[in-house]
């Protein structure tokens, strides 16, 4: 029963720590869905399929994006990733 308490203990740690949880990421200028949807539909690209995007943010920050494309054919941002042009 010892052995198994903390299997059990990190198995509710786990368990509490879902993606459902996660707030949505936010656009912010430089994505692309920052101001609505692209006007465009993405009609020959298979659903689940993943779009990338990298830019500059206000501040001069690398910042990539990853999205999503949806059953509705709008695109779903699911990572935003600042990266330092020059590691420190």
């Amino acid at each position: 029963m010892k052995a198994l308490m903390p299997a059990l203990f990190a198995a509710a740690l786990v368990a509490g720590c879902s993606a459902a949880d996660a707030p949505a990421l936010e656009p912010i200028p430089g994505s692309i869905t920052y101001g609505g949807q692209p006007r465009t539909k993405l009609t020959k690209s298979p659903i689940g399929s993943v779009v990338y995007n990298d830019f500059y943010d206000q501040q001069g920050q690398h910042v990539y994006e990853t999205y999503i494309l949806q059953p509705d054919r709008s695109l779903k941002l699911v990572r935003r990733q600042i990266v330092p042009d020059f590691p420190q």
